[in-house]
């Protein structure tokens, strides 16, 4: 006759551990700000009167872009990376004023003082820090760009920008008419 592998022992031991696990879970740090099956929904309503062109609201806490059109029958949410810091974020409203498929990139003024060896890039280059696809705000150097590096995606890893990977941001690009109206949270 053969020896079942689950014994008492071995249950007594399984359960202990499974109690243990919820503080486990617990004390893992920043598990949901990385994972997207943590972000929440957004309605539109708490954030515009009304849908306009449609909506925007990248949500810089939960790293997530969300997106309504214009008569609010189409809502997609966005994993994105958001700025390094609070002091290189813009937050309030503002609209997409501009797009562009392929853009350059130049530093600005402040990006040269931090990082002098930086270079502009010209639009198309597989190094180019903005990606394939650009949406502007009537913001100053504030945009809505992919990224070639797909690590930033989650993380606080930009300069003040919103950044998607490119494959998401050429789809938002496709579906977003100048004038959406846009917040940042």
């Amino acid at each position: 006759m053969s020896r079942s592998p689950i014994n008492r022992r071995t249950l007594m031991i399984s359960a202990a551990a499974s109690l243990c696990m919820p503080a486990v879970l617990r004390a893992a740090p920043d598990v949901a700000r990385s994972n997207i099956s943590g972000f929440t929904g957004q309605d539109w309503r708490d954030h515009f009167e009304t849908l306009g062109k449609g909506a925007i609201v990248c949500d810089t806490g939960s790293r997530a872009l969300h997106y309504w059109n214009a008569d609010g029958s189409d809502y997609r949410v966005y994993p994105t990376s958001v700025p390094k810091t609070d002091e290189l974020t813009k937050r309030g409203y503002t609209e997409i004023v501009r797009k562009k498929v392929g853009p350059s990139w130049t530093p600005t003024a402040s990006q040269m003082e931090r990082f002098p060896d930086w270079k502009p890039v010209a639009g198309g280059a597989p190094d180019n820090p903005l990606g394939t696809h650009a949406l502007y705000f009537d913001w100053p150097a504030y945009l809505i760009h992919g990224t070639q590096d797909t690590r930033k995606i989650g993380r606080r890893s930009s300069d003040g920008c919103i950044g998607l990977y490119n494959a998401k941001v050429e789809e938002l690009f496709a579906i977003t008419p100048i004038g959406t109206q846009v917040r940042l949270i």
